[in-house]
């Protein structure tokens, strides 16, 4: 599999972007996908994961409320769909998959066995 993450860019405090992975592979839609972010200086975090055919999705508490994660098997491509951006959601935003992600699983990095490329997200106040 691989993942090629797009859809970043400069937005003000209050604005929305939508994130989009594609991904190649026959095999994607049996993956879990996820999205992480990594802020200068700090460690990468999750953001949000969706289970293999969508029927779960996970979000960080940070992000509740404001970011939704969807995806498309017919495009191969899952989405996040940032709303009210905060500067603290500035990062560089990775997609990642992984065969077995689930609840106890989808905000590990380790667990991921497919990275995409980041795509950088800047939110000025």
């Amino acid at each position: 599999v691989q993942l090629q993450a797009s859809g970043g860019g400069l937005v003000q405090a209050g604005g929305s972007l939508r994130l989009s992975c594609a991904a190649s592979g026959r095999t994607f839609s049996t993956y879990g996908m996820g999205w992480f972010r990594q802020a200068p200086g700090e460690e990468r975090e999750s953001v949000a994961a969706i289970s293999w055919g969508g029927g779960s999705t996970y979000y960080a508490d940070s992000v509740k409320g404001r970011f939704t994660i969807s995806g498309d098997n017919a495009k191969n491509t899952v989405y996040l769909q940032m709303n009210s951006l905060k500067p603290e959601d500035t990062g560089v935003y990775y997609c990642a998959a992984d065969r077995w992600l689930d609840g106890s699983t989808w905000y590990r990095a380790d667990r991921m066995d497919y990275w995409g490329k980041g795509t950088l997200v800047t939110v000025s106040s």
